[in-house]
């Protein structure tokens, strides 16, 4: 059975945003218990897929830790590319049972804005092409959409080239 996210709801995600004074927009959609793909979450709020951006979190190798990468739904994270942009070895995908306790957030739900510790970020540079950008707003079922510049400034993140190239 589909769930309603309230439409006056408000997360941690938006609590911070309003303390630092970020505009940005709300969006909500319906949704199960499971979270949906992200192509499919720009589709139901009738956005292109390239404005709409996922967060992952990986981890470095060896004691580096974590590092969070914001990327388009539909593109897929270069893992050298991501390892280069941060200064480490190498990076790979956080176990999606880790990613509770290490966030503070569930798969598809997870923000870059909010996590219980401030990792390392990156967001995807064709980011800078877009007016605005949409991520999740800490909970499924929920986006934000903000000025990227505004999210990096936020959150401590740089921009670099970090997905691959897709050919269709």
């Amino acid at each position: 059975m589909a769930k309603k996210s309230a439409k006056n709801e408000k997360t941690n995600v938006c609590r911070l945003l309003d303390q630092a004074g970020i505009p940005y927009e709300t969006h909500f959609y319906p949704h199960g218990d499971e979270a949906v793909d992200g192509a499919t979450v720009a589709s139901i709020l009738n956005q292109p897929p390239e404005r709409v951006f996922k967060t992952l979190v990986t981890r470095g190798a060896g004691k580096s830790g974590c590092f969070v990468f914001v990327i388009p739904v539909t593109a897929e994270l270069n893992l050298k590319a991501a390892a280069k942009a941060v200064g480490v070895k190498s990076v790979e995908m956080l176990h999606v049972n880790e990613l509770l306790g290490t966030t503070g957030y569930i798969r598809g739900g997870c923000s870059p804005v909010g996590m219980k510790k401030l990792f390392p970020t990156c967001i995807d540079q064709s980011a800078l092409d877009q007016p605005t950008i949409m991520v999740s707003g800490g909970k499924i079922g929920i986006q934000v959409e903000l000025e990227p510049k505004a999210l990096a400034g936020l959150i401590g993140a740089q921009f670099a080239p970090i997905t691959m190239e897709t050919t269709v």
